[in-house]
């Protein structure tokens, strides 16, 4: 029974994907005499975190329960106090803890703490799925950089568009309806300027029941961000370099957009992603053309990619790929991927890859 009220537990911290961040999904359930007596998942930053809504729940029940937590319990006072003296003082028995937390302030010492105070405590329980949940999390408590998705959708071919530039609709609505998921569970979602020219996009997440609409980030080396389109609207951060016109600069940031200026002719992935990280942005949806694309995936700077694979051929070497550059010119140089899973959404296939290493 301990996989199946850990399981309970992962389905819960799963449904709060998309807004938590900069903290991680975690879910909590408390059982006592073979009944669920509560159960609780963290929902938002600065809320109570999932131990607490459950134990809350549970009330007196509490004492001499078993508690399920996806997550190590925290032990020290951020913007809530530590679980784990909650779960203590509460009486509980037993904790089965499905993954260790990597955050240097916790880091074992949640453990640690209920063991001193005589609750028993297992570790790893259902670990392989509970370390999935917070991919990002993890990623981001240990390098301080986003985790990076890149997201494609292309046909059988690998062609976004046609020889004539005709992209919409290449793949279905069910494929655009799971992009527009993907937006809602990252921080920021991150294009070209030349996607912005030729499209104007709006970014925002338009799912039947709504959803949290990612930051804008756009990579715009000569800065030719037009000041009327509709991102300009938005809180959108504009990534320019010393080529941009100081004037041009100015008038954006007097409208109300975050413009960083880099200190060289061409921008560098890995320091866009470092000032990212330095402003809580915990992960990145790369929804680029092939030049962006290309950037990333030269660079190594992505965790995984999802592929939305439609079934039709596009053809002609002037149709657009969806990776562009002069590619690798050895195999042993190319990005090395691991199928996570393949699913079919409408008449489309989607790919889930992570990078190796």
């Amino acid at each position: 029974m301990d996989k199946q009220y850990m399981e309970l537990a992962v389905s819960m911290a799963e449904a709060a994907r998309g807004q938590t961040s900069p903290n991680p999904l975690v879910g909590c359930v408390i059982v006592k005499n073979g009944e669920v007596v509560g159960l609780g998942a963290h929902l938002k930053a600065g809320e109570p975190h999932a131990e607490r809504h459950a134990l809350s729940m549970a009330g007196a029940k509490a004492a001499g329960a078993d508690m399920y937590v996806t997550l190590e319990p925290c032990s020290h006072t951020g913007r809530t106090s530590p679980c784990a003296e909650a779960v203590i003082e509460a009486g509980v028995s037993r904790v089965f803890i499905g993954s260790d937390d990597p955050d240097p302030r916790v880091s074992g010492r949640g453990t640690q703490m209920l063991w001193n105070a005589g609750v028993q405590v297992e570790t790893h329980v259902l670990s392989e799925k509970t370390d999935r949940l917070n991919d990002v999390f993890f990623h981001y408590v240990t390098s301080r950089r986003p985790y990076v998705t890149l997201k494609i959708a292309a046909s059988l071919d690998g062609r976004t568009a046609t020889s004539a530039g005709e992209s919409q609709w290449i793949t279905s609505t069910e494929s655009r309806m799971d992009g527009h998921r993907l937006r809602h569970e990252h921080d920021a979602v991150l294009t070209g300027i030349a996607t912005v020219l030729a499209d104007d996009p709006t970014l925002n997440v338009r799912l039947p029941d709504g959803g949290i609409d990612p930051m804008p980030i756009i990579l715009d080396s000569s800065l030719r961000f037009p000041e009327d389109s509709r991102l300009a609207k938005k809180h959108s951060w504009i990534f320019t370099t010393e080529q941009a016109d100081r004037s041009r600069v100015k008038r954006l940031r007097d409208q109300g957009l975050t413009v960083t200026v880099m200190p060289s002719y061409s921008i560098d992935i890995e320091e866009v992603l470092r000032i990212l990280g330095e402003s809580e942005i915990t992960s990145v949806l790369v929804e680029g053309g092939a030049t962006v694309h290309d950037s990333f995936i030269r660079s190594g700077c992505f965790n995984r990619i999802v592929y939305y694979q439609a079934p039709m051929i596009i053809g002609g070497r002037d149709a657009h790929p969806a990776v562009g550059g002069a590619g690798f010119p050895t195999l042993s140089q190319t990005a090395s991927l691991t199928l996570e899973r393949t699913d079919q959404l409408g008449p489309d296939i989607r790919h889930i890859y992570h990078r190796k290493g």
